[in-house]
């Protein structure tokens, strides 16, 4: 029978070696100046290692193809399995799941109604929703469309998207929904424009009577835009002195969500 003391000792360098293998991995995929994979020395510098422990860790990692040893450089890199890997990550993940507590978090924060949408020109459709304990709110429910040229989080949307979606929602008309909807297509495009500029979107009242809305977009793993964040309320309450508050707890909440989903920014976002 084997000695409980020894069990735990292999238990312990069992998970020392398993922490020290996932390591290298996260070495080869961190940028640290090795573009093109690293040297059995770079490795073991980097890591801390000597030469021989590298070889023992490596040797199942190459067998499950999370590290690959280019035969020629003999430099190694991460192997095609963790593409597979964050595939399936990718295909299974629910972002409403991942958005969730972040969505409540930032209700409670803003002290008004949250919604999470997704877009499909010329609309959004909230998908997800955290209702403003104030006794006057927004009425909105999951599944309900509303236009993307006059909500914030369509602006949202629509500041990252291709010239041919733009000029789609465009020609789909743009008809007053209050007095202050943004009806002409230059003003919509240098609104665009300011909202890549500052990091959020704002309907100033342009598609609700008495309601401002707040969003802020949540990047894919392409730099795409996965959904949409926003905080609305009665325009009495989100006031324009609130906005620029309201965009910075959005743009920290887009973030967080945007990591949760293993998604990236794209550069000058």
């Amino acid at each position: 029978m084997q000695n409980t003391t020894d069990a735990t000792g292999d238990r312990r360098n069992a998970s020392s070696s398993l922490r020290r293998a996932l390591g290298m991995v996260m070495f080869l995929a961190e940028d640290r100046g090795h573009p093109h994979g690293a040297t059995l020395t770079e490795l073991a510098t980097g890591l801390q290692l000597s030469k021989s422990t590298v070889l023992r860790l490596v040797a199942p990692l190459r067998e499950l193809r999370l590290v690959d040893q280019d035969p020629e450089s003999g430099r190694y890199r991460l192997g095609p399995q963790n593409a597979l890997l964050g595939q399936i990550y990718l295909e299974r993940l629910d972002v409403r799941q991942a958005a969730s507590p972040l969505l409540h978090r930032l209700a409670q924060d803003a002290g008004e109604t949250v919604h999470l949408v997704s877009f499909e020109p010329p609309e959004i459709v909230y998908i997800d929703k955290v209702e403003s304990v104030q006794p006057v709110r927004m009425h909105s429910r999951i599944g309900n469309r509303q236009p993307a040229y006059c909500t914030a989080t369509g602006k949202a949307f629509l500041a990252h998207a291709t010239e041919d979606v733009i000029e789609s929602v465009i020609g789909a008309s743009l008809p007053p929904r209050t007095a202050d909807t943004i009806t002409s297509p230059e003003r919509l495009r240098a609104d665009l424009a300011l909202v890549r500029q500052r990091g959020y979107s704002v309907d100033d009242v342009e598609n609700e009577q008495d309601i401002r809305c707040v969003a802020a977009a949540v990047f894919d793993h392409s730099g795409a835009v996965a959904t949409a964040v926003s905080v609305s309320g009665p325009a009495s309450r989100v006031t324009r002195e609130r906005v620029p508050g309201i965009g910075a707890m959005l743009i920290a909440t887009a973030s967080a969500i945007t990591e949760r989903l293993g998604g990236s920014v794209p550069t000058g976002a």
